[in-house]
């Protein structure tokens, strides 16, 4: 489990070295976000022993057995669980009595189910991200980045419910190998967020930038990364999940 170790360890001085390239454009840290879907606990433990917080999970049922068997891994300075997969409705009270954060809420029925399910559990307020679709894409979740009054109104309806704390927004953007692609995407992202911040005080977080591209995403001023093969290796198929 060591490269794991040593993994996290150029991740963080790559993100390190892009924070530094961007001078004194974006003030905010940066939070990784190791994801960690399809992959054992014990490397979920690798990660967390070697000074890792926060993961990432795309599927709820996989991932709430992983929660489970790691809640002693939980408290003060302890693991943090991100839903980063797509949700569907019949998923949303289990993810809303497990995850610590839900980063893809693209539409108000699935930021109500969340609300709900939260506030019967007796938690503290969810943390959620509005997910924006940037590429349009077909193949990826979100409210498309030009509809801004859509936007807004979800972004209202989150911030509205008590048991549930606006935190900002997320994208995936394309998958291109041209820098200035990418980087057009990121900007368009985060001219969401800076208008979304505007509103609403609790907006902290501007989840953007994978394995293949978060340097660039921090250079553009993300303050939050997901990176998952960078540290765990490529990554295996899951079992489809049953659709309760």
């Amino acid at each position: 489990m060591f490269p794991i170790a040593m993994n996290l360890q150029g991740v963080n001085a790559e993100v390190t070295a892009a924070i530094e390239g961007r001078g004194a454009r974006f003030s905010a840290p940066v939070h990784l976000v190791a994801v960690s879907k399809t992959k054992p606990e014990e490397q979920i433990r690798a990660a967390f022993a070697a000074g890792q917080r926060q993961f990432g999970e795309n599927y709820v049922q996989e991932a709430v057995d992983k929660i489970k068997a790691l809640d002693g891994l939980r408290g003060a300075d302890g693991i943090v669980w991100h839903l980063i997969g797509p949700l569907q409705s019949n998923k949303a009270a289990l993810a809303a009595k497990h995850f610590d954060w839900v980063q893809t809420v693209d539409r108000e029925k699935i930021a109500l189910a969340l609300a709900r399910a939260r506030a019967e559990a007796g938690l503290p307020a969810l943390n959620v991200l509005v997910q924006i679709n940037v590429s349009g894409e077909q193949s990826k979740s979100g409210v498309n980045v030009n509809d801004v009054t859509e936007i807004e109104a979800l972004a209202q309806t989150i911030a509205a419910q008590p048991s549930l704390r606006l935190r900002g927004v997320m994208s995936i953007i394309e998958n291109s190998a041209d820098e200035a692609v990418l980087r057009s995407q990121f900007v368009l992202v985060r001219g969401v967020f800076d208008r979304l911040r505007e509103r609403f005080a609790t907006i902290d977080t501007l989840s953007m930038g994978m394995s293949n591209d978060f340097a660039i995403a921090v250079s553009e001023g993300a303050t939050m990364i997901r990176v998952g093969s960078r540290i765990f290796g490529a990554r295996q198929a899951p079992a489809p999940e049953v659709a309760v």
